[in-house]
């Protein structure tokens, strides 16, 4: 392993941090590597290693599903309460496609983040699947 320290501005880690973030990975210094984590290696020096969450840490339905809305809400460019009627249709057809729905009480959690109400947000899915 190597000694040196954790260098957090290194272009390579930079590149990778929205990745780690989005998988709740975190950044350790070579000094650090165990065998279960993942060396970055940049013109053949380990710089620093990515280790992975345990299985169940810090990985749950609602935390998932928050991420799917995150992002979402990104890519349709603003709160999603905020959409027109039309966009929140497309929105929960989206969420359809990406798994939301699979989760426990996820219609409910859509509905909130949608400002509709639970009842509508099934209208939209039964609208999408006929």
């Amino acid at each position: 392993m190597a000694d040196h320290p954790l260098d957090t501005g290194h272009p390579l880690l930079v590149a990778v941090a929205p990745l780690l973030d989005r998988i709740r990975a975190r950044v350790v210094a070579p000094s650090e590597l165990t065998a279960s984590d993942v060396p970055l290696v940049w013109e053949g020096h380990i710089i620093a290693g990515v280790r992975l969450p345990a299985p169940g840490e810090g990985r749950d339905a609602v935390g998932d599903l928050g991420l799917l809305l995150a992002d979402l809400e990104r890519e349709l460019g603003g709160p999603l309460r905020d959409l027109p009627r039309a966009e929140k249709q497309r929105a929960v057809r989206l969420l359809e496609e990406r798994g939301a729905f699979s989760y426990r009480r996820s219609a409910e959690t859509v509905a909130d983040a949608l400002g509709v109400t639970r009842f509508t947000v099934y209208n939209y899915l039964n609208r999408n699947r006929s």
